[in-house]
């Protein structure tokens, strides 16, 4: 049985919260841009928060010293959290506790699979091999826990929700996504249980991030069920691409953004908001005064093809 909901309290109900968490496993580059600003200008339009929050959780993959670069560069583009920064991996003993209210429910189990032994007998899902259920009734022949993973199909019926671009969204977890992990082999907590601890705990009412997270926020909407969370609104952008059609990242070596009114004016102009030609020589301070008062995401509907940066 599914945890009470927790709605938002009548203050809350109105005031925007929103948030741009990157992950510092490089420096900021124009991808993150685009949804750090995205994100800035829908909150400010509101007059609401906007939140920094790192994270840093998965360390084996975080550079050190990116944090604060990262946090430099969002300063030096006037992208100011208007609360102190929170650090994932300093808040390991609040999604301990939400695992164990989801152990203590009956909605988590060990599993002693490895990820070979999963991809060859799993059906390839929408986001990787679809587990196929092997350990739900327990971990057969002595073998060890290596993960945890959640129950899906409590109730089994579609998660569903309306994001602001991308419309009505749809996903039967239990056979698109399987049981998943929310706690890895390795004894690190997995981003999906993460967010949704971190999204509840500085209150974010809306989440607006890049269209290539889309997949996972059904998942995040179940657990927040799970746990009694409120859900926040979802706006999922487009992705930035590279020339050769790749998503720009560490792995693609994408390369840090100059800060500059000319790669924010590019950044404006890959979210179609048209800012006149002028401020593209102007100061960051003038142009994201503009962006601010002109911000119209619903130029970007529909957008489901990811853009190539130019």
């Amino acid at each position: 049985m599914l945890a009470p909901h927790l709605g938002l309290t009548s203050s809350e109900k109105h005031r925007y919260r929103g948030r741009f968490a990157p992950s510092p496993t490089g420096p900021l580059h124009f991808g993150s841009l685009v949804a750090a600003v995205a994100s800035y200008l829908d909150a400010k339009q509101r007059n609401g928060v906007w939140l920094v929050r790192m994270e840093d959780l998965d360390t084996p993959r975080c550079v050190p010293g990116a944090a604060e670069r990262i946090l430099h560069t969002l300063d030096a583009f006037g992208l100011h959290s208007d609360e102190p920064v929170i650090y994932q991996s300093l808040r390991t003993a609040a999604y301990q506790k939400a695992f164990e209210q989801l152990r203590t429910a009956g909605y988590v189990y060990p599993c002693g699979c490895t990820r070979r032994e999963i991809a060859d007998s799993a059906l390839h899902g929408i986001d990787g091999p679809v587990y196929p259920g092997t350990c739900r009734n327990g971990i057969t022949g002595g073998r060890e826990a290596r993960a945890w993973r959640v129950r899906t199909g409590h109730p089994p019926s579609p998660i569903e929700f309306d994001d602001a671009l991308q419309g009505h969204i749809s996903q039967r977890l239990e056979s698109e996504i399987g049981d998943f992990v929310i706690r890895r082999a390795d004894g690190l907590f997995a981003y999906q249980l993460a967010v949704v601890v971190d999204d509840a705990a500085q209150r974010i009412s809306h989440v607006v991030r890049g269209a290539d997270l889309l997949g996972s926020t059904p998942r995040q909407i179940y657990l927040q069920r799970l746990l009694g969370l409120a859900t926040p609104a979802y706006l999922h952008l487009p992705v930035v691409l590279n020339a050769q059609g790749e998503k720009l990242s560490k792995q693609t070596l994408a390369q840090a953004v100059e800060a500059n009114a000319a790669t924010l004016f590019d950044v404006l102009l890959f979210l179609r908001q048209q800012p006149p030609a002028g401020l593209r020589h102007g100061t960051i301070e003038m142009l994201l005064a503009w962006a601010a008062n002109n911000w119209h995401p619903e130029k970007l509907s529909n957008c489901r093809q990811f853009s190539v940066s130019t």
